[in-house]
């Protein structure tokens, strides 16, 4: 009976752990997807639809061919990280006629991954200068495709012309501890700028 006594108080002691919202963006093909669904500890919720003819002249897939369906809205994803610390992962549409979605996906979350491809580096510009303007820390992640080119993650931060305190770092969005690395990091950094990164921008 002791044991019964002792067990039902440590549960009425435990507290819920700490939830917090994170975006994963980045340009069109660039794996966001693959994150949230190589990291996730749910079945990920996903708004795939194939490509069709039609979005052919407005999906640009020069490096991506093999690509045949893009996120429509967003995925849905959750990792608990320890006891305390629950991460909601919600990775936004690549394509620009889908951003009228980002400023609602975007209220609320603590900070956000912006993956990045750099044979296509360009197209995670468009995702950089969003979160910049907005104060929402970041951290890009480029992910290294198969064949495709190896650069050092300071080469990467020039080129992207990156204040030096945003981290900087290589990943394959297929494996999952490497995506949690990832995640982590935007965590981390979020809580060295502290609140002050959470202000909302001035118009």
């Amino acid at each position: 009976m002791a044991f019964g006594r002792a067990e039902r108080h440590r549960r009425s002691a435990a507290v819920d752990p700490m939830t917090l919202k994170i975006l994963v963006a980045g340009g069109f093909g660039v794996g966001k997807t693959t994150l949230v669904g190589a990291v996730s500890e749910i079945k990920p919720l996903r708004t795939e639809e194939r490509l069709t003819e039609a979005g052919r002249p407005i999906d640009d897939l020069a490096g991506v061919e093999a690509k045949t369906t893009t996120t429509v809205a967003m995925d849905f994803g959750r990792i608990t990280l320890n006891e305390e610390l629950v991460l909601y992962l919600f990775g936004t549409p690549g394509q620009d006629r889908f951003w009228f979605l980002w400023d609602e996906l975007a209220r609320g979350a603590l900070g956000a991954v912006v993956l990045a491809d750099t044979r296509r580096l360009t197209d995670c510009f468009a995702a950089i200068d969003y979160f910049e303007r907005r104060s929402l820390p970041f951290t890009v992640a480029v992910n290294c495709f198969d064949g495709a080119e190896r650069y050092p993650a300071e080469a990467v931060r020039d080129a992207l012309d990156l204040d030096p305190e945003i981290p900087v770092m290589l990943c394959d969005a297929r494996q999952k501890g490497s995506a949690r690395d990832v995640l982590i990091s935007v965590v981390e950094h979020a809580m060295r700028l502290g609140p002050r990164s959470r202000e909302p921008a001035l118009p």
